[in-house]
């Protein structure tokens, strides 16, 4: 039943993955602004743009550039009906489509694993990735650590791309000779080479590869799609993608490396750290310290994330940001926010359901961060955003919400608090997440996303700000949180979002 249950979810995931342009939930758009300067960014895995060179392009007149341009005539003269669905496909954003794609690759593997027949439960292997469960388990800290690393290479690799498309100011195939036809809108004044598709398709299977190891031939089979549709568009020729490929694989190997000693190994713990944690916790004064609500019990989920290596705050700044711990059980406050949650529950009105349901983020989901970066998908296509524009959000965003995550999950493993309805049975919840209370992850994501895009899109700040606070009381509104946990934990995303902001604010972007 259990491997049924994946090939029909394989199934779903590369069928949405193979979606014409058509289907698409992000509007086509062309971008606005150049960003000449961009290769002078500040970037995040690489010292700077400085880093990686790559070959000084061949002249326009050179025998072998000409052989490049007789290469594209004769492939568009043989296009075919598939060709021009692959064009169609990927003449939009390259970012938002791989963001698409790995949010989709988030809402597949974001099951919890079955219990065993002895009550314990078995664990996601890198080393074993086809194995029951499937690696990984794509759960909300996981999934926050995944877009982060995504979208950093993909911004690195794209302010490497602009340093050079500036500098050597190659165009494209179809502006420099006339046989090559233009399938898609060129940006007027954009340089070819290196190209920012070919970048950002080879990072885009590098990461998400080792991410999500049992999809590594359809990432493939899209990025060699999306290389192949910048050819036969007239866009890049083969140099073009030879050289925006050379950059996509120095930054890869750059955040590949770091990605494999952030600590992640280390997350899931084990019987003595998890037993550790409880005690460590009733010694600071908690007298009923969370317990698993599922039958058989199931370990915290991921219960030392909290010590994954942070990309904007330092350890130190982790414990300082840690908030005072919440109301104790018994107390006034306690009973008056117990009370609060029992009589929402019981006497929910439809707007309070709604809310809570919209954004429940449960299994099966993009994920609380995920459901950010599809807001954020339709932001940058209305203010028809440059790929090295988009990336530079994307990566703000979620390096944000990355750390909003691992210091939510130190602040929950260090309280160890319990849920509403582990206080009282009566309260029926949406969902039950399998881990701590205080503070709220839902909350603590949307805080530092908000925080963050108020930023870039300074106009709808106040909109976003209204997005995170309904964020934050839908979790009351679904029996899952007390209020303490919603509001010190949307204050505590506000403070770790805009250690993102400071770096936006210093990288040279204007």
């Amino acid at each position: 039943m259990k491997h049924t249950l994946y090939i029909i979810i394989a199934f779903l995931v590369l069928s949405s993955c193979s979606k014409d342009v058509d289907e698409r939930v992000v509007a086509d758009f062309e971008p606005v602004s150049l960003d000449s300067i961009g290769g002078t960014w500040k970037t995040i895995h690489l010292a700077s743009s400085a880093d990686i060179t790559v070959p000084v392009p061949e002249s326009v007149s050179s025998t072998s550039y000409k052989a490049e341009m007789d290469q594209l005539v004769a492939l568009q003269q043989g296009i075919t009906a598939e060709d021009n669905r692959i064009v169609s496909r990927w003449k939009n954003s390259g970012v938002i489509r791989w963001n698409e794609v790995a949010r989709e690759l988030v809402a597949v593997y974001n099951i919890p694993p079955e219990a065993n027949a002895d009550g314990t439960y078995p664990v996601p292997s890198a080393a074993n990735p086809g194995a029951y469960p499937k690696f990984p388990f794509a759960n909300p800290p996981y999934a926050s650590r995944a877009y982060a690393y995504l979208h950093t290479a993909m911004y690195d690799a794209l302010v490497t791309v602009w340093k050079y498309k500036f500098q050597y100011k190659r165009m494209s195939p179809a502006v420099n000779d006339s046989r090559v036809k233009a399938l898609e809108q060129l940006q007027d004044g954009m340089p070819s080479y290196p190209s920012e598709d070919a970048a950002v398709a080879q990072v885009a299977y590098r990461m998400l590869k080792v991410l999500f190891p049992n999809d590594t031939l359809i990432l493939q089979q899209m990025a060699s799609e999306q290389k192949r549709a910048k050819m036969l568009s007239g866009t890049a020729s083969a140099t073009d993608i030879s050289a925006g490929e050379q950059i996509a694989n120095a930054v890869a190997d750059k955040a590949l490396a770091r990605l494999r000693t952030d600590g992640m190994g280390a997350a899931v713990g084990n019987p003595t750290v998890w037993a550790q944690m409880e005690q460590d916790a009733v010694n600071r004064g908690n007298t009923t310290p969370w317990k698993s609500m599922e039958l058989p019990a199931r370990p915290m989920m991921l219960a030392a994330f909290g010590n994954v290596k942070l990309w904007q705050i330092s350890a130190t700044q982790r414990d300082s940001l840690r908030p005072e711990a919440p109301p104790a059980v018994g107390s006034e406050l306690f009973k008056k926010e117990l009370e609060e949650v029992k009589s929402i529950r019981r006497d929910q009105n439809s707007r309070e359901w709604q809310i809570a349901l919209y954004w429940a983020d449960g299994a099966g989901t993009y994920t609380p961060p995920g459901h950010w970066n599809e807001i954020t998908s339709h932001k940058v296509s209305e203010e028809k955003l440059n790929e090295l524009r988009t990336a530079r959000v994307f990566s703000l965003l979620n390096m944000a919400m990355a750390d909003a995550a691992i210091c939510c999950w130190d602040t929950k493993s260090y309280y160890y608090t319990a849920r509403p309805t582990q206080i009282d049975a009566s309260i029926k919840t949406i969902g039950l997440p399998n881990f701590p209370s205080y503070t709220s992850g839902h909350s603590t994501f949307s805080g530092a996303a908000a925080t963050v895009l108020g930023f870039l899109f300074p106009a709808d700040q106040p909109k976003y700000t209204a997005m995170a606070q309904e964020a934050s009381v839908s979790r009351i509104y679904g029996g899952i949180h007390f209020r303490s946990d919603c509001e010190v934990g949307l204050r505590c995303g506000n403070a770790i979002g805009s250690f993102s902001v400071r770096f936006g604010q210093k990288d040279g972007a204007k």
